[in-house]
């Protein structure tokens, strides 16, 4: 059997090579598929897969929830990065800032007097009510001390007396109050009242803060650039925060989505340079960006040879220039597969 293998193709090397002998003028025509099956040019190593293109896509939405007041942009617009294309109605976050910035604007005045500390005129007027305090209780002690000889002497009675002493001790608490007052006054605020209040302000700063990126995300901005490809609301819709509002397909990348048969894994590489071909004839420069590890379907736990060459791996071949690409369309993706180098080199 061996030797009948063998001879077969040296029987079809002698019959060429006695047409070429007999007709001379079909030796090109005899000799190109022979050449062909001896050194296979570079049409024979071309793979071609097939697929259809495929776009990443955006799904912008407001962070906080509200009703829509308008949207700027239809299907089939252009959107750029950082271009507003929707507003919430903003009243209430507009309020909210405003009473934000008030509490703030309050927690600051009252910081900054006490830092001051107490005032010239307001020492000036704790010390003139101690000195009107101690005149008093001079007078009083005075009255004291001329009841207590009239009581001994029998000339007042024992009750004028006592209510003498009473105005006294009066005037002696008053007095300490309003020395107290003046202390007060002369050493200023506390520590623990300067560190509270400026607890406050931070807090009041920070509700400020809060209130003026929600009025600011009341405004929808894209962050990609790309094509409107679905205007998912309508103005007059409450939306909740997170809820998208348009469907954006990003400009780039752009790739071609196809399957690989398993024989094909053994020479395909990322970065591997190939072409995208359209139905209309447009050719795409493109490189190999990403081939599945798993196959498209679950196989058997068994595999003959013929199941395992039918299974197909995701690949992903990402355009150059995708400027003639749209989202679904057919392609054909032809690769180049490298050419063998010489044995023994």
């Amino acid at each position: 059997m061996r030797r009948i293998l063998i001879l077969v193709p040296m029987l079809s090397l002698a019959a060429v090579g006695a047409l070429v002998a007999w007709r001379p003028d079909l030796r090109e025509a005899a000799l190109r598929p022979l050449a062909a099956w001896l050194v296979p040019g570079p049409e024979d190593r071309v793979l071609r897969l097939y697929g259809e293109i495929d776009v990443r896509e955006a799904y912008p939405a407001f962070n906080v929830s509200g009703r829509i007041a308008q949207l700027d942009k239809e299907e089939g617009d252009r959107v750029e990065a950082g271009e507003p294309i929707g507003q919430l109605e903003d009243d209430e976050f507009r309020a909210r800032e405003a009473a934000a910035r008030a509490a703030l604007e309050a927690a600051r005045a009252r910081l900054a007097e006490l830092e001051a500390g107490s005032r010239p005129q307001e020492v000036a007027r704790a010390r003139a009510e101690v000195a009107r305090l101690e005149a008093l209780v001079r007078h009083a002690g005075l009255e004291v001390d001329r009841l207590e000889r009239l009581v001994l002497s029998r000339a007042a009675p024992q009750a004028e007396l006592d209510a003498a002493r009473s105005r006294r001790d009066a005037l002696l608490a008053e007095l300490e109050a309003a020395r107290q007052t003046l202390s007060l006054f002369e050493e200023g605020p506390r520590r623990e009242q300067l560190a509270a209040q400026r607890a406050e302000v931070a807090r009041a700063e920070a509700e400020l803060a809060a209130a003026t990126k929600q009025l600011a995300d009341t405004r929808l901005v894209s962050r990609v650039r790309g094509a409107i490809t679905g205007r998912l609301q309508e103005p007059g819709n409450v939306v909740l925060a997170q809820t998208p509002i348009y469907a954006i397909a990003l400009e780039t990348p752009v790739f071609a989505r196809v399957w690989a048969p398993e024989p094909a894994l053994g020479w395909l590489r990322e970065g591997l340079a190939a072409e995208i071909v359209t139905d209309s004839g447009a050719r795409v420069p493109a490189r190999i960006g990403y081939i599945s590890p798993v196959a498209e379907f679950t196989p058997k736990t068994v595999q003959t040879e013929e199941l395992r060459t039918s299974l197909v791996y995701e690949v992903r071949v990402y355009a150059d220039s995708p400027n003639d690409l749209r989202q679904g369309m057919p392609v054909t993706v032809e690769i180049l597969r490298p050419a063998r180098e010489p044995a023994g080199r």
